[in-house]
């Protein structure tokens, strides 16, 4: 059978309290004002800081959060707006191939357009050299036809972008276990150069329960050949999670997950050296680097 190579691609209190009495209607007070105010601006999410590199993000203000809500682009494609601290923020994924230099967002806004510009900056990434089975990376004709139908599929459900704001931008980690700094990285399987590593790799045992790192709808679950057994959850307006490799799907397509919520257990299908989760962050149609919005990692 013929053989094909995959493309590149101080003060005291009073003794009978009353001082203590008066602060604590006081904090009280305050307390219910700050929850009021947090409420009316939507600002009760957390953000991550900008990284404005490839496989980045960038958190840029387009306004105040008392006006509605802008609709913004980069690239010609629509992008998570979210309010924090009573200001309109944009969270723009950056790809991978990107240069350092000027870049700039698209806003449309109460009949009105206008733009933001914003500074990037290079960062290299490792290469890593991998040893995996022959199919994997000379692909046979049935193998070849079979991995171009599932990028036409998965490119379909990546560019999915829905009205609905996610309930968090910083995540649970869907794994427990040894992380990777493999993002990013130029990926060489059996001599032959690859497409860069696209999420981040958490060694963990066959069987290991793996979580939705928040709350979504399950867009997908399937065997690829590549990935393997996958799960992708749509958080909202561009923003989704992958689970790649795993030995078991716990879900299924159109399901309403909770954050921490199981979806799967870790295992070895598709294209991998050993058992771990494949976990990638995709926002505006790019992946990023998922350690920008995940917790310290804590190994057990």
């Amino acid at each position: 059978m013929p053989r094909f190579r995959i493309p590149q691609s101080g003060r005291t209190p009073a003794a009978d309290g009353t001082y203590h009495g008066r602060m604590k209607k006081f904090g009280l007070a305050l307390a219910l004002t700050c929850a009021v105010l947090s409420a009316h601006a939507g600002s009760t999410r957390q953000l991550p800081a900008s990284l404005p590199v490839p496989g980045g993000l960038v958190v840029l203000d387009v306004g105040p959060a008392d006006l509605p809500r802008p609709s913004v682009t980069h690239d010609g494609r629509p992008v998570l707006v979210t309010a924090e601290h009573g200001r309109w923020q944009a969270l723009v994924g950056l790809p991978l191939s990107l240069h350092a230099g000027h870049d700039l967002i698209e806003i449309q806004e109460a009949g009105r357009a206008r733009s933001v510009v914003f500074q990037t900056e290079d960062r290299s990434y490792p290469t890593q050299s991998l040893k995996v089975s022959p199919k994997h990376v000379d692909l046979s004709a049935a193998d070849t036809a079979r991995y171009n139908e599932e990028r036409t599929r998965l490119d379909g459900l990546l560019g999915t972008f829905t009205d609905n704001e996610p309930e968090r931008v910083l995540l649970l980690a869907p794994v427990k276990g040894q992380r990777s700094s493999s993002f990013g990285s130029r990926r060489i399987f059996n001599g032959a150069a690859r497409n860069p590593h696209t999420g981040m790799d958490i060694a963990a045992a066959t069987g290991t329960p793996v979580v939705a790192a928040a709350g979504g709808k399950v867009l997908d679950t399937h065997g690829y050949f590549f990935n393997g057994n996958t799960v992708i959850i749509d958080h909202g307006m561009g923003y989704l999670t992958m689970y790649c490799h795993l030995s078991r799907i716990d879900v299924r397509t159109g399901d309403s997950v909770a954050a921490g919520a199981p979806v799967g257990l870790v295992g070895a299908t598709g294209r991998v050296t050993g058992a771990h989760l494949h976990f990638g962050v995709m926002l505006n149609h790019v992946w990023i680097d998922p350690q920008i919005v995940l917790p310290a990692a804590v190994v057990p």
